[in-house]
């Protein structure tokens, strides 16, 4: 599932070709992933509008319009977004697109989703995707003292905790991993049993990973890949994500792998504690 490093590259990938631009028809070939408002109302109502600007909120992508609506974009676990220039002598697309945006520049953005459970919304205003989401992990408000706010009065594994996307906005499995590996944290801890000095290590891990993720824009492990068709390379740096049965790089203890709260969980028994 692309987390907060690839939506982050997307958009930054995105920016640069998008942005003061306008889109010029829209075409929907899988209605289920229109959310809001009806398929034909947003196929309707985007052409024409300006992109004002583009941003990430968690995992979401938005296009802001002139007109004050949003455009969102919710990649979920195999979506992602490719730019491709009009080509009036091929117009074969690749597989598993669900949905063209066409803009006046003679490019392209096709929604690539072999599950097919990616989701697109226009709205008014962003309130009720901010009532969804916790504090971005980048951003100033992630203090410290916010983190261990959330941690405290929640007896829940610690890497179920990190995966909330009302506790932290756009981590997600891989980074949770490793974050807890490289804080040390062993990912079945309960959340409000951590002391002090660890939740001041895991702040500090989280970030370290996630700018890493954006540093080398995000990491491909099957579907995710970069609008120009790339794919990133966090992946090659991921010391549990990922990696059971390898060795760990600190100690050479094999990598284990144990569900969590359904979720696949990667980490070394003896690193973390």
């Amino acid at each position: 599932m692309p987390e907060l490093p690839e939506v982050e590259t997307i958009k930054n990938d995105l920016r640069p070709v998008v942005e003061g631009r306008f889109f010029t028809s829209v075409s929907i070939h899988w209605s289920r992933m229109v959310l809001q408002p009806s398929v034909e109302e947003l196929c309707q109502h985007l052409p024409g509008q300006k992109i004002r600007g583009i941003a990430r909120k968690g995992k979401y992508l938005l296009f802001r319009l002139a007109n004050g609506k949003t455009l969102i974009l919710h990649m979920r676990m195999t979506g992602s977004l490719l730019l491709r220039e009009t080509d009036e002598n091929n117009n074969e697309l690749p597989q598993y697109i669900t949905a063209e945006f066409r803009i006046d520049n003679k490019h392209n953005i096709l929604f690539r989703d072999p599950r097919k459970f990616g989701t697109a919304s226009l709205v008014n205003d962003e309130i009720e995707l901010e009532k969804k989401l916790g504090p971005e992990p980048l951003e100033p408000t992630f203090s410290i003292q916010a983190l261990a706010d959330k941690l405290t009065i929640r007896k829940a594994p610690i890497k179920a905790i990190l995966c909330d996307q009302k506790i932290v906005a756009g981590i997600g499995n891989m980074y949770a991993d490793e974050a807890l590996f490289s804080a040390r944290l062993h990912p079945i801890r309960q959340a409000n049993e951590l002391k002090d000095n660890e939740i001041a290590n895991l702040h500090q891990a989280i970030r370290e990973v996630l700018r890493q993720g954006i540093a080398n824009a995000g990491a491909s492990f099957s579907d995710y890949q970069r609008p120009n068709g790339q794919r990133g390379t966090q992946q090659d740096y991921f010391r549990v994500a990922h990696r059971g049965g390898q060795i760990c790089y600190v100690c050479s203890t094999p990598i284990e792998r144990i569900p969590i709260r359904n979720r696949g969980t990667y980490f070394c028994p003896k690193c973390q504690v």
